[in-house]
Parts: C-alpha cells; sequence; structure tokens
C-alpha cells in the first residue's frame, strides 16, 4: 500500500531576458560610438563624465545597493585613489601602478571602518563613512608637503598611455569606458553569483540569512572591499584626467551623495541600474553647465533634486524597477509553463527511530530578574517529531533562540551529533547550521525583494556552491514544497500560508539533519493546515528529526511522537500528546485553576 505525494516538473525560466540584453548592448555600444562619431571635444568630456559617474555609481551599489550598508562618506575611497596615483605619478610611478597603490589602501580603510559597525545595527555605519570622510579631508589639509593641502595639487605634465594623460579625448574616453566595463562586469559577477545572493539575503533578512548559514559581517566585508577598490581606482583615473585635485573637493560629502543618487535613480540594488541613472543625469547637468556657464553654478543639484523627486513619485524603485516590473507583467501574459502535476510515491511504512541527534541539558534564561526558562532539558533523535506547547509567555520561542545559536544561555548546554557520530556544543548560528540545524521564525522572514527560486537557493547554497546547482537543488525542493507554479514570482506576493512554506523549503535545502518549526501552521487555513502535516510527516520520513512549537492541536496531535509542555519557562509535562493533553497541570495552565476543579 503506498500514498502518493504530488511534485511538479520544472518551471521555465522568464523569456524576457533576450530584449533586456539587446537594450543593454546598445546603451554599451552608443556610450563609445556616439562621441567618436560626433567628434566634438565637449561631447567627448560628456560621455567621458558618464563613464566615470556610472562606474563610480555602480562600484557603491555593491555596497549601498546589494548590501544595503548606506555609504554617505564614499568619495573618501575616490579621494584616496586620487591623491595614491597623483602622489606616486609626481614621484615617476605610473598611474596604472598607482591605481592599484590606492585600492590597497581604500580596501585596508574600508575593512578598519566597517568592521565593528558591521557587528551593530542602525546607522553606525553610514555616519562612521561621514566621520571618515572628513578625517581624511582634515589629514589631506594637514600634510600639506605631501597632499598640497588646501592649495590642491596638481600632476606634472606627462603625456601619453603610461601617465593616463593625453592632449586628444578619444584615448580618455577608452580608458574611462574600459574601467566602466571592468566595474559593472565586477558587479555582475557578484550579484549572480552566490556572494551577491548572500549580500541581498543580508540586506533583507539578517536574521534569516544566518540561519541559512551565511556569515553576514564577513560577506559584507567582502563588499565594502571591492566597492572601495574599484572607487579609488576610478578616482585614480578622474585625477589624471582633470590634472588637478584638492581635498574639499575629493573628500566632498556632496560627491559622495551625488554619486549615491546615480544608484537610486537608476535603481538601487540593480546591476545597471547606475549605469541608466548616469546616462540620464550627466548629460543634462553637463549640457546645462556647457549652455548657461558660470551661470550654472549649482545646477545639478537643482537637476538631481528635480529627477530624484519625480522618481520617488512615479517610480519608487528606479528606472530598472520600472522596467523590471513592466516586463514581468508582459511575462505574465504568456501562459503557466509549470506544467502539470505527476504523482510520486511515497512508502506507507515509516522508519524507526534512530539515535540521540540532540541534547539539551539545564537551560536558563534570564533577563534581570525575570526567568524566561529554567532548567529545560529534553532529548530529541533520529527521525521524532517533537512538539513544544504552552501558553503564551511560556518561553517557547526562548528555547527555539537558544538551540539553534540566536541567543546565549545563561546556564546549561545544547549538545549537536555530527555526521562524523560525536556530539558538538555549537555556539553561533553558523555552528548550528554546520552541524545540520535549520530553523524558521514565528514571524516568517522572507527575502522579499528576491524571487522563490532565489529564496531557496540561499539555503542551498549552503550545500551547493555553484550557482547553477543551487538553483537545481531549489527546484526540485519547490516541487516537493508545492511552489513550482511560483518559482519566480518575488516572495513578498505569496499569501502567508506560501511564505511558511517557502520558509520550510529555504531550511530544507540545507540539508538539514535536525529542523526547527516556530508555529509554521499559525494563521492559515484548515486545507493548509492538513497539507503542512502531511508535508511534515514525508520531512520526518526522510529521516529528519523535527522540533516544532504549535498552538495548533490538531497538528500536535497528529504530528507529534512526544509532547513537552512549558509554562512560566519549566516543562511541567512530558510524553505521548494524548496523556499530556489529560494532564491535570497542563489543563491548568491553559485554562486556569477553575476549570480543573470544575471537570473534577
Amino acid at each position: 500500500m503506498q500514498r502518493t505525494e504530488t511534485f511538479a516538473p520544472p518551471a521555465a525560466r522568464p523569456v524576457y531576458l533576450r530584449p533586456a540584453a539587446l537594450a543593454l548592448a546598445t546603451v554599451l555600444a552608443a556610450l563609445f560610438l556616439i562621441p567618436v562619431v560626433v567628434g566634438d571635444a565637449f561631447i567627448y568630456h560628456v560621455f567621458i563624465t558618464i563613464c566615470i559617474f556610472a562606474g563610480l555609481s555602480t562600484a557603491w551599489n555593491i555596497v549601498g545597493g546589494y548590501a544595503g550598508q548606506l555609504s554617505l562618506g564614499h568619495a573618501m575611497f575616490y579621494g584616496i585613489g586620487a591623491y595614491a596615483g597623483m602622489i606616486l605619478m609626481n614621484m615617476g610611478v605610473s598611474p596604472w601602478i598607482g591605481m592599484f597603490a590606492g585600492a590597497a589602501v581604500a580596501v585596508v580603510a574600508s575593512v578598519v571602518i566597517s568592521y565593528p559597525c558591521f557587528r551593530l545595527h542602525g546607522p553606525f555605519f553610514a555616519l562612521a563613512t561621514i566621520a571618515f570622510l572628513e578625517v581624511f579631508r582634515v589629514l589631506a589639509l594637514h600634510f600639506r608637503d605631501v597632499t598640497g593641502g588646501a592649495m590642491g595639487m596638481m600632476i606634472e605634465l606627462k603625456l601619453g598611455w603610461e601617465w593616463m594623460v593625453f592632449r586628444e579625448r578619444l584615448p580618455a574616453l577608452v580608458i574611462a569606458y574600459g574601467m566602466m566595463l571592468v566595474c559593472l562586469g565586477v558587479a555582475w559577477a557578484i550579484r549572480e553569483h552566490r556572494l551577491g545572493y548572500y549580500l541581498v539575503a543580508t540586506r533583507e533578512r539578517e536574521s534569516a540569512a544566518k540561519a541559512a548559514g551565511v556569515q553576514t559581517v564577513r560577506v559584507r566585508l567582502l563588499a565594502v572591499s571591492a566597492s572601495a577598490a574599484l572607487t579609488a581606482m576610478m578616482g585614480t583615473f578622474h585625477a589624471m584626467y582633470l590634472t588637478f585635485i584638492e581635498p574639499a573637493a575629493v573628500f566632498s560629502l556632496t560627491f559622495s551623495i551625488q554619486i549615491a543618487m546615480f544608484a537610486l535613480i537608476g535603481g538601487i540594488g540593480t546591476i545597471y541600474g547606475p549605469l541608466l541613472g548616469a546616462v540620464l543625469l550627466v548629460p543634462l547637468t553637463e549640457i546645462a553647465r556647457g549652455a548657461l556657464g558660470a551661470q550654472a553654478l549649482g545646477l545639478h543639484g537643482f537637476v538631481y533634486g528635480v529627477v530624484l523627486l519625480l522618481v520617488v513619485l512615479f517610480m519608487p524603485n528606479g528606472i530598472m524597477g520600472a522596467l523590471s516590473r513592466f516586463t514581468r507583467e508582459k511575462a505574465a501574459e504568456t501562459p503557466s509553463q509549470a506544467g502539470p502535476v505527476v504523482s510520486m510515491p511515497r512508502a506507507e511504512t515509516r522508519p524507526p527511530l534512530g539515535a540521540e541527534v540532540m541534547r539539551v541539558e539545564g537551560l536558563q534564561k534570564h533577563f534581570g530578574g525575570l526567568h524566561v526558562t529554567n532548567n529545560v532539558s529534553f532529548t530529541l533523535r533520529e527521525g521524532e517529531i517533537l512538539g513544544l506547547i504552552g501558553p503564551n509567555g511560556a518561553g517557547k520561542t526562548t528555547v527555539f533562540n537558544m538551540i539553534s545559536g540566536f541567543m546565549r544561555p545563561n546556564g546549561g548546554t545544547v549538545s549537536v551529533l555530527d555526521r562524523d557520530g560525536k556530539m558538538h556544543q555549537p555556539v553561533s548560528p553558523g555552528d548550528f547550521a554546520a552541524l545540520g540545524v535549520g530553523r524558521t521564525f514565528q514571524i516568517v522572514q522572507p527575502f522579499a525583494s528576491m524571487t522563490v527560486e532565489e529564496n531557496i537557493m540561499v539555503g542551498a547554497f549552503y550545500r551547493h556552491p555553484h550557482v547553477n546547482d543551487a538553483r537545481e537543488v531549489a527546484r526540485e525542493t519547490a516541487h516537493r514544497m508545492g511552489l513550482a507554479p511560483w518559482l519566480h514570482a518575488e516572495a513578498r506576493g505569496l499569501t502567508i500560508g506560501g511564505l511558511k512554506r517557502l520558509e520550510v523549503a529555504r531550511v530544507m535545502a540545507m540539508q538539514p539533519r535536525i529542523l526547527l518549526l516556530d508555529e509554521v501552521m499559525a494563521g492559515i487555513n484548515q486545507t493548509d493546515v492538513r497539507r503542512a502535516i502531511d508535508l511534515m510527516l514525508s520531512i520526518r520520513d526522510t529521516g529528519v528529526s523535527i522540533i516544532a512549537i504549535e498552538h495548533v492541536m490538531q497538528a500536535v496531535m497528529s504530528l507529534s511522537d512526544r509532547v513537552i509542555v512549558l509554562s512560566s519557562g519549566e516543562i511541567i509535562a512530558e510524553g505521548k500528546p494524548q496523556d499530556v493533553v489529560r494532564d491535570p497541570q497542563v489543563i491548568e495552565a491553559y485554562l486556569g485553576k477553575d476549570f480543573v476543579h470544575a471537570d473534577h
């Protein structure tokens, strides 16, 4: 006798990517060919400036967009690159070497500034970048023997490719265009590989990313290092192009905000949004300056403000956001490619319970004089479903946080069986993930701006670092969870039941040995509860151990092999579900003493 479970075949990927690639190629070709064909020196200057700002904004977007860390003093890295290149050039060192020296200094500075900030929550990174921008400006003013101080610094006039200085405009366009392509290439490589998915996940939901095994501080440091290096290299070239720099200009808060503005208008967090922002804004401001001369002083700020206001009102996600929404709507007009639902056999017999996989001993947690948990101890066996129930405020979620690394206990230990057969005592969420412990959250935590497929890929990356492998695992997992028709939909569009299934799917893609479910059936209808119960049973049949916090008693009675009841942070009952629900202490904890006496 066999039961069946529904699976769907892989859904096709969107078909609207080819026109987008063609449009991008057209824009990139136009950026180089238009000034060459026109041949005017001013047009050359405009397009060189577009390339420079597109490169700078793309570099900023790696940390400001992908990682979600607002760098308001990003010009410090530009200034480091500009001064490093110019100082070394005046010492006889080619800017081609100087730009890498400036990049190295910028990376060191970025890590020193960012590391303490990324371990905290709040606006600390944004404030720190502004503060250090001012520090570098003051240093440039103070060490005037090296930097020229307030009078600024001019390069020695050495022409040729070796020095990045030319009488003609075409060579400068070639370099600016090439460096812009490098920035775009690095941004694309980061976003389309595991690091990019991790950065977006960290930006969207840091706690969920940690539960998926993401080292959030490390990936942000990689992002800010790449961003700082590219910004410094662009700064070196721009200094050679301008032939003169001074502290107030290169270490400028206004300039930092200007760099970020292109990404905000074009589409923050997208690969090509900063490019579109620069293509739109730079010609407007430069042509206005050329036409009005000294009368246009400060006009660029007015232009940026007007365009930003229009974008906020009509395209809140930037130009790329509007284009993406249009292409998704066009794709939605085509018939669904999810395919018919097919049946996959599942054995009726259940594997026997295995060895002990988790041991919790004497867990205690208190906040001041309030004891949230007191001497909580239990064990979990392979293939077992352990229900954790209790009234609101009993300490269930606190226990979950301690047995998944999100909260340090004040006393007691949590031991998890590793694949090598030894018990280990993990500390951080990453340690628990490494031992095969995955968890969901009481308040569902999707990566809202990512698709269903990408959400699940974040979990799959833990065991499968290559994108194609992770995508294949994500699709397979989505089919098992009934999410196949929504693979390419943004997670924010799912119902609450769909979001809960998505969170379970993301955890299951990590191939855990222990699954911690925090009220996954709360707020869903009875049909979805029945489906969720069947899904949990199918997961259990693969040998995965489950600890589930639940208030839906139908689920507790149907799923649990054993139930633990918490009240006021203490275990008051433990045993089979049908025995526990009749326990007088449990009835009293849920319904009060009057109900117990009335029952007697």
